[in-house]
């Protein structure tokens, strides 16, 4: 009860400082804010996240037979024609204990080509910070996606 109310009050001091700030200096500082927030949401609230996907699975016929642990997703875009963007989200992860364990986050790339076609790489990697080093995490996959609406 305590993290709820400590949560709750923190979205409400983010939301309320971001609104703020958006007014004062445009959409940046509001989702620099929400960025945060988002990835604060899935460290803190991962392990319920993962029970769930894994509940979800097990009552539909696929249980997952490997480790599971929820990160987040690092979105990084490179657009040929179109502007870079950046997001982030949250994935399961899914491998043996020992690799899972060194997953601090996955890292999407996207590419799009003149909007002719897009892709979309996901590694399991070992730092939150992958642009400044790319390091996979061999014997891990992404099992499940989760997109948290803001």
């Amino acid at each position: 009860m305590l993290k709820l109310r400590t949560m709750t009050l923190i979205l409400i001091v983010a939301l309320t400082v971001g609104g703020l700030a958006a007014q004062a200096s445009g959409q940046d500082i509001f989702t620099i804010i929400k960025t945060l927030g988002v990835g604060y949401a899935v460290r803190t609230f991962g392990p319920q996240i993962n029970n769930f996907i894994n509940d979800l699975l097990q009552n539909k016929g696929a249980p997952v037979r490997e480790q599971t642990k929820v990160v987040p997703i690092l979105s990084i875009s490179i657009g040929i024609g179109n502007p870079s963007n950046a997001y982030v989200g949250a994935a399961q992860v899914s491998g043996p204990r020992a690799a899972v364990q060194k997953v601090e986050a996955v890292a999407q790339l996207e590419g799009d080509f003149s909007g002719v076609f897009r892709i979309k790489a996901l590694v399991p990697v070992d730092n939150l910070k992958p642009w400044e080093a790319l390091r996979r995490v061999n014997g891990v996959g992404v099992s499940a996606i989760i997109e948290i609406r803001i």
